[in-house]
């Protein structure tokens, strides 16, 4: 493997990005980066752009791509990105991919790669739609995948199984638009770039990420 990676990691909500990236930061020894995770880690540090951040949750409003960019360029600057990061929900738009590239070109970096999870619409609903979780315990279920041995009660504590508002078809469907209207753009952007890498989504988690590791390192 070449010695630095720096990898975005793209595809619709539920195609399993945050599952292949703990893989690859465990595989690689570098850190997976997810907005959300980071946008709260600068809330708690209180940095500057922490603070700006925590001013847009704080009346339900969605952070503005100058704060996430500022939050992100605060967190490449850290001494364990130096060998590489995998970048998980970021860039969700070409405003953000743009400002992703000048912030590269000052630090003298490039990237290696854009991996994109390609899954269907109609998987993608069954796999969140299908997501149940444990009131008390929160050990969480799939009613194909990984369906509990009652149903609506948890292996675990005998809980009440329940499904998030953000899982409910409707939502999900609601999501997939908004990924489609902003995110999926960027496909075009990376390819143009000879940077995208499409790697099919379906199958078992450890198949997935063999291709992964193929497309990257070849």
């Amino acid at each position: 493997m070449p010695k630095v990676m720096r990898i975005v990691l793209m595809g619709p909500p539920g195609c399993g990005k945050g599952t292949q990236g703990k893989m690859l930061e465990a595989k690689w020894g570098i850190p997976q980066l997810s907005t959300g995770d980071m946008l709260r880690a600068a809330v708690r540090e209180g940095t500057e752009v922490g603070l700006q951040a925590k001013a847009f949750m704080d009346r339900g409003e969605l952070v503005t791509d100058d704060v996430i960019v500022g939050i992100m360029r605060e967190r490449l600057a850290k001494s364990d990105c130096q060998g590489g990061y995998i970048l998980d929900g970021f860039p969700r738009t070409q405003g953000q991919a743009e400002a992703l590239d000048q912030m590269l070109a000052q630090m003298q970096q490039e990237l290696t790669a854009a991996v994109n999870l390609d899954v269907t619409d109609e998987d993608v609903v069954a796999r969140l739609s299908g997501r149940r979780q444990c009131r008390s315990c929160g050990t969480g279920y799939h009613v194909s995948f990984k369906p509990a041995k009652q149903d609506g009660v948890c292996d675990s504590c005998g809980g009440e199984l329940y499904q998030r508002d953000d899982d409910n078809e409707q939502t999900v469907r609601d999501r997939l638009r908004v990924y489609k209207t902003q995110t999926e753009p960027l496909l075009a952007y990376y390819e143009n770039k000879g940077l995208l890498r499409n790697i099919s989504g379906t199958g078992s988690i450890d198949s997935i990420f063999e291709r992964v590791i193929q497309a990257v390192e070849s």
